[in-house]
């Protein structure tokens, strides 16, 4: 915490916050967040990572823009709007951030009764996931996806990411290339159908939708009470995308049996259980906004994240670990060659999500 700004007055001030007390919050590794007790309410006061995000004006326009939308349409639902999506506190001088000290900052609304998990307890939490990320899906489905800010060019683009690997290879700038031999054999086998979505979004067959980029289970709070789904959370990389990334990240992250840098591969497996536990939270949410395309790729979606996350790994390795933070020499080969399993199993188990796939579609319409 030695590294974290101070939250002045000023600060303070520009919100309209008159502080009780502030305290630092815990969780995320980007972004400095504080919890601020006033008299009038709790809010998250932040500080966004402008090395990270160097357009945090375009982040927040982002934010506020669908934060508002979906405000409207949780009204129209009857639903409850101070809970169930983020309130952008704005400036006394109606701002939706500031910048104080060389550094940006943003407020919202605390969401009280409710906790992220890193990981989901069971499949009914992982349900729950889904039926958040599905709703998020269907209730920002007629937004203009074009209107936002591409906050991070190419972020779920796979051929880019394959083209970066080559150049990793090419370079071999830590002198690893021939320890990986079978892995850069596994990725270049699969070079063509990495392609797919994006070959499909460009001719048309793919919708550009509102898409989360970080679909991971801390990223929805979870009703302490009643373990229901109430809120997706940290909207940093929402940006136009293609439905079937923001699904298959989920799965990548949430139907494995292992951690994601587990050594031991004959322990680290797709689970088609918790496939369907998500698929199904996710479709009796999203099922009826989405068109016959998107549904149909969605299992691609799982095997081209999980593929794309691993060249990640494997070009960072080549690179001498310049990106991903590493604890050990062969961190993120072993990262790597985890995702890389995970890919024949989703590849081995395709025609089974899909059927899954279709039998959720059709409950959710």
């Amino acid at each position: 915490m030695a590294n974290r700004p101070e939250v002045t007055q000023e600060v303070l001030a520009a919100f309209g916050l008159q502080a009780l007390e502030v305290a630092p919050m815990d969780g995320g590794h980007i972004n400095d967040t504080y919890r601020v007790r006033t008299e009038a309410g709790e809010f998250v006061l932040q500080r966004i990572n402008h090395f990270v995000f160097p357009s945090p004006e375009d982040v927040m326009e982002n934010i506020s823009g669908v934060t508002a939308f979906l405000q409207e349409k949780i009204a129209a639902e009857g639903g409850d709007v101070d809970r169930e999506t983020l309130s952008v506190r704005k400036t006394v001088d109606g701002k939706a951030g500031l910048w104080s000290g060389g550094n940006y900052w943003r407020c919202t609304t605390f969401i009280g009764g409710a906790s992220s998990h890193e990981v989901a307890s069971g499949p009914e939490m992982l349900k729950e996931a889904g039926y958040a990320f599905g709703r998020f899906q269907r209730l920002l489905a007629d937004y203009p996806a074009d209107t936002l800010h591409e906050i991070i060019a190419d972020f779920h683009n796979t051929p880019v990411r394959f083209e970066q690997l080559r150049q990793a290879i090419e370079k071999d700038a830590a002198g690893r290339l021939q320890e990986v031999a079978a892995e850069v054999a596994f990725a270049r086998e699969r070079e063509e159908a990495c392609g797919l979505l994006m070959r499909m979004l460009a001719a048309g067959e793919l919708p550009l939708r509102v898409t989360h980029n970080d679909t991971k289970m801390s990223n929805i709070l979870m009703d302490d009470a009643t373990g229901k789904a109430v809120c997706v959370i940290d909207l940093d990389t929402v940006m136009p995308g293609l439905t079937a990334f923001d699904f298959g990240d989920s799965i990548r992250a949430g139907a494995t049996t292992a951690a994601e840098d587990e050594t031991n591969l004959d322990i680290v497996h797709f689970d088609l259980n918790r496939f369907a536990a998500f698929a199904e939270g996710f479709l009796s949410a999203a099922g009826g906004a989405l068109t016959e395309n998107e549904l149909n790729t969605l299992p691609d979606g799982a095997i081209l994240m999980t593929f794309e996350v691993g060249i990640r790994f494997l070009a960072d390795y080549l690179n001498g670990d310049v990106y991903f933070r590493v604890a050990k020499p062969s961190h993120n080969l072993d990262r790597a060659r985890n995702q890389f399993k995970l890919v024949q199993e989703m590849e081995a188990k395709r025609a089974e999500m899909g059927a899954i796939i279709a039998k959720f579609a059709g409950a959710g319409k």
